[in-house]
């Protein structure tokens, strides 16, 4: 009898993983397509883990779009929560990118108004029932801007934690990349081969390659002192917003640049759903700085 209670309890327990699972999947993954009577469900689904998308809007090049990283953030986004649900965040794009104001179509808010509207951001996620958020970024000169902010959430106590996804590259996926490659990796750093592959691969309608020749993506080193920064660098090297040779890329490239982050990202979902440790040390953590 005590084995059959037991078999039953089990089964009950699977049944409603089971249903779990078919309400995440029937559940939109975006914030803006959920509709109010299933916020709750999203939660639960979700495990209280949010996804921040940001890019930017930013000139690529004179052949891909300007909002070309909020794309592949967005892409990233909505695939990867295929595989482990989460809600995401509507399109994002309050950046860094003060480095671009020359160029058109450039959106390039004050350092003061992208600071406050990230803060608000996360706090309003969090207002919403949101414990864990993970954010995901598409824009090169973000992520000095981003860690320093996550540092900045011990400033003061939160009941929220933010995590930022950052993929890595392994052996096998190098290989991988070096066989598909074309045009110097060194070099490849913006709306290059790289960048102009993803595009071609998620929204080739967007990429225009008969103008990826039209401006230079070359280095002009016009500007190096040794072991300095300075915020004018890159406008020295590359004037037209443009490192490397879009001309080269393919969608078969595309695809395993895509893929590998997204499957990359699809883990860290998980284990940041999972994750049972980071909200409690940052709560012991507080306590100590109390005392």
């Amino acid at each position: 009898m005590k084995n059959l209670f037991r078999a039953g309890k089990i089964f009950l327990l699977l049944l409603f993983l089971q249903s779990q699972k078919i309400d995440a999947q029937r559940l939109p993954a975006r914030w803006d397509e959920l509709t109010a009577s299933d916020w709750d469900k999203a939660l639960q689904a979700s495990n209280y883990t949010c996804i921040l998308p940001i890019g930017i809007l930013e000139k690529h090049g004179p052949h891909v779009p300007i909002g070309s990283d909020l794309i592949r953030v967005r892409e990233y986004a909505a695939r990867a929560t295929q595989k482990a649900y989460a809600v995401v965040f509507p399109d994002y794009f309050y950046g860094q990118i003060n480095e671009a104001r020359h160029q058109p179509g450039v959106f390039a808010l004050k350092e003061r108004v992208v600071w406050d509207l990230l803060e608000a951001t996360c706090d309003e996620i969090a207002r919403n029932g949101f414990k864990k958020i993970i954010i995901i970024n598409g824009h090169g000169g973000n992520p000095e801007l981003i860690r320093y902010f996550i540092q900045t959430r011990l400033e003061q106590p939160h009941n929220y934690a933010v995590y930022f996804f950052e993929p890595h590259s392994d052996s096998v996926y190098l290989q991988q990349l070096i066989k598909l490659h074309q045009s110097p990796i060194n070099g490849d750093m913006h709306a290059g081969e790289n960048e102009t592959s993803e595009l071609l691969y998620l929204r080739p309608e967007l990429v225009k390659m008969d103008s990826a020749k039209n401006e230079s993506g070359k280095n002009l080193n016009r500007w190096h002192i040794p072991n300095v920064y300075t915020a004018i660098w890159w406008y020295a090297d590359f004037p037209n917003h443009y490192a490397g040779e879009g001309d080269k890329a393919t969608p078969a490239l595309g695809k395993l640049l895509v893929n590998h982050v997204v499957d990359q990202l699809a883990d860290a979902i998980k284990a940041v759903k999972a994750d049972t440790t980071t909200i409690p040390l940052q709560n012991e953590f507080f306590e100590r700085v109390r005392k």
